[in-house]
């Protein structure tokens, strides 16, 4: 104290305005900070390796479908009055293979559709024979029945019209095509949406999609990588398409686009980064500016070998790339399988407050969110860290070596204000798809209701 009395009393004043700054933000994110109301176990869960579960909720119902300590696809189901737990397990075991997640929705008639455990298999699908009743589920053979004997990435997602829509990729890493289907709610039966795959590989490659994902405005956004062989390595020409109504598709200037996409349609490409170019399928992104200009976001190597960050805007009808990280580490990956990914890229945030923000992770550099210059693209600050769930719940509970902490948000919603609900559960991580010698004791999956309001 003595230091302080000894300057200025405006050098004093600022020092207390800024103590009392800090002391408000403090308890500001103190009373924001989530809080979890409510806690349900609902089973046991395989945990030898990392693979996708699903939760979904739809007004007073809600929905789980997880592999269970038997490593059986199960679906679990609730009323949210209700803190028991009713589950069906289904004709369907996973291997080791985190490519397996598990897809689940409800259509407008509320009947519930189930597909996963998929890679490079013939499909899995299962749908209910009565409206919101898992006991019901019946394992459906077949969709189209025509390419449906190496299904893997499958997703249900709404269409312009409201429709329910389909997607999976045909074929194999390196070699696959995008097939997308509608689905008919009064005959209860699917039909192709589109004539012809949306990308075709030509038997040298296949395309990982990101999207579509409806953007502010009104037209489905489309980004990808393609690949040339199993090995991630070989990733490569970041892509881009556009439509209003997943039928017609055009390039970022407008052209229209005949189906379906190669490497070799006309304006496409985003950045031709080159395979070994240190691109990878799984870490692309779309986001928006306060022009409702889109952003695709991704890392490669720069001219030192270093992996980046880049931003990629279309501007005027041409995309303009941005380098937005300024690392110092080099991310070399390749080979085959299931790997864990040393830095996550999220998408470019506008906020309500006109704030533009973009979030990462990355093994060496730590993660946060960036607050970003709207014209060059570049970090000139950090936004405070949100917490999406209590710090708490975020260390592993079991004791086995290498256990990690998953999270599953939910796919729809109970319509509560200012509460979301999220699935809790512990694995080990991915192991390129191979077995482990050892494993770890089935852990709880649990679902967390939290709040994330002043208390």
């Amino acid at each position: 104290m003595q230091s302080i009395r000894s300057h200025s009393k405006s050098t004093a004043s600022a020092f207390w305005l800024i103590l009392l700054s800090l002391t408000v933000s403090a308890l500001t994110q103190a009373q924001t900070a989530p809080r979890v109301t409510q806690s349900l176990d609902i089973s046991p869960v395989w945990s030898g390796h990392r693979v996708g579960f699903a939760l979904l909720t739809q007004g007073d119902r809600q929905y789980v479908a997880y592999y269970n300590q038997d490593r059986q696809m199960t679906v679990a189901s609730r009323t949210l009055d209700s803190n028991q737990w009713h589950t069906r397990t289904l004709d369907s075991h996973v291997a080791w293979d985190s490519h397996n997640y598990i897809a689940m929705t409800l259509d407008a008639q509320g009947f519930i559709h189930v597909s996963g455990n998929m890679h490079c298999v013939p499909l899995i699908y299962f749908r209910t024979t009565r409206p919101y009743d898992i006991s019901t589920f019946k394992r459906i053979p077949s969709m189209t029945g025509e390419l449906e004997a190496r299904c893997t990435y499958p997703r249900f997602f709404t269409g312009a019209g409201g429709e329910l829509i389909f997607t999976y990729r045909d074929g194999g890493s390196g070699n696959g095509n995008q097939i997308y289907n509608v689905y008919d709610v009064t005959t209860q039966s699917w039909r192709r949406l589109l004539d012809s795959p949306l990308t075709n590989g030509q038997g040298l490659m296949n395309a990982y999609l990101v999207g579509p994902h409806l953007g502010p405005d009104h037209y489905f956004h489309l980004c990808w990588v393609w690949r040339d062989t199993p090995d991630c390595a070989t990733n490569h020409d970041i892509s881009y398409a556009r439509s209003k109504d997943l039928v017609h598709w055009e390039t970022a200037a407008g052209d229209p686009i005949v189906l379906p996409m190669t490497l070799q349609t006309k304006g496409l490409i985003v950045d031709p980064v080159p395979a070994k170019g240190g691109i990878i399928n799984g870490n692309t992104r779309i986001g928006f500016d306060s022009q409702n200009r889109p952003i695709v976001s991704y890392h490669k190597y720069d001219g030192a070998g270093v992996t980046q960050l880049y931003n990629a805007r279309l501007e005027q009808g041409q995309w303009k790339i941005y380098q937005t990280s300024d690392w110092t580490y080099r991310w070399a990956f390749e080979g085959g399988g299931s790997i864990p990914f040393e830095i996550h890229v999220s998408p470019v945030v506008l906020r309500a407050d006109g704030t533009l923000t973009q979030a990462y992770s990355h093994r060496k550099h730590g993660s946060g969110t960036w607050q970003l210059d709207e014209a060059t693209l570049k970090p000139i600050g950090r936004m405070p860290v949100v917490k999406q769930w209590p710090p708490s719940l975020s260390k592993p509970e079991s004791t086995f070596p290498g256990m990690e902490v998953r999270w599953q948000s939910d796919a729809g919603t109970s319509g509560e204000p200012e509460t979301k609900y999220v699935l809790r559960w512990e694995t080990l991580g991915p192991n390129r798809d191979r077995p482990r010698d050892s494993v770890p004791e089935p852990t709880m999956l649990r679902l967390y209701k939290i709040q994330v309001t002043p208390r």
